[in-house]
This record gives C-alpha cells, sequence and structure tokens, in this order.
C-alpha cells in the first residue's frame, strides 16, 4: 500500500481519532519517526494536543502534502500555498500559541515557523508593557532597575 493510500489514525488527548494519510502523518516528524523506527500501529496517540487544534495541524499538514505532490510544482502554487499559510496563521494569539507549541511537539517546522514569524511581527513595534501584557509576564524590575536597564539600551527603546 502506498504512503498517500495507508491511513493512520491520529489520536487526540481527548481521545478523538483523526485518520490521515500516512503522507500526512510523516508530516509530524515525531509520527514519521515512531513509522520508520515500527513503534506504532495505525493508531497514534498525540497525548498533549486538543482536537480543536490537532485538526488545524493536520489542516495546515494536509494543504502542504497535496501542494507537494502538484506536479511540476509551479510558482502560482507556491505563491498559492504562501497566501494559505498567511490566512491560516490568522488567528487570535491563544489559538496560535498552541498552534506553535503542537508545532514544536510534533515537530512540523513550517507551521513553527510561520507561527513565530506572525509572533515576531505581531510584537516588533510594541512597547515591553504592551509585550509583558499579551505574553502575561510579570515586571519584576523596580523602576530604579528599569530605567538603568533604559538607560543602557537606550537604542531599544527609541521610536
Amino acid at each position: 500500500m502506498s504512503e498517500s493510500n495507508k491511513k493512520i489514525s491520529l489520536i487526540s488527548s481527548e481521545g478523538e481519532a483523526f485518520e490521515v494519510s500516512e503522507a500526512v502523518a510523516r508530516e509530524f516528524e515525531i509520527v514519521a519517526h515512531m513509522l520508520e523506527d515500527g513503534c506504532s500501529g495505525s493508531s497514534i496517540p498525540i497525548t498533549t494536543v486538543d482536537s480543536n487544534i490537532l485538526g488545524k495541524v493536520i489542516e495546515y499538514c494536509t494543504k502542504h502534502v497535496e501542494v507537494g505532490n502538484v506536479e511540476g510544482n509551479s510558482e502560482k502554487a507556491e505563491k498559492d500555498l504562501e497566501e494559505f499559510d498567511k490566512r491560516f496563521i490568522a488567528v487570535e494569539m491563544n489559538t496560535l500559541f498552541s498552534l506553535i507549541l503542537a508545532a514544536n511537539y510534533l515537530n512540523v517546522k513550517g507551521l513553527l515557523n510561520i507561527g513565530c514569524q506572525k509572533v515576531a511581527d505581531t510584537i516588533k513595534d510594541m512597547k515591553p508593557e504592551e509585550v509583558r501584557s499579551i505574553f502575561n509576564i510579570e515586571n519584576d524590575y523596580t523602576p530604579a532597575e528599569e530605567e538603568v536597564v533604559r538607560k543602557e539600551n537606550e537604542w531599544a527603546f527609541q521610536p
């Protein structure tokens, strides 16, 4: 049975099963290694990823496999894939963070890259206070310590 016809069942943390082609399952590098090492059957538990996020990661990987299988893989197909990635990653922050964590755990490099890039693009022009708010980071500097850091790194705080 070819890689594109063989089905693998990926089981989310809630126990929901997602049946995907082996080619899509291999986009999850952790699953690819399990398959290569013979450490899995046709059902693979992904216990750290919930159903909603696992479904999204599968959607991302499915699209990338489909485009990768297009003969000649034209510039238009690559452009369409870039547009898909932009639309796909345009989600609210909590979902974005969950996608990044899942992509990191499952070792889906493309998704991890676009997710991290989206976060970087989002915070690049923000003030430190705004970034702290988004990431729920407590400011543990005293006002005096913060002033010293600001003076030492003036370049970083200029408009």
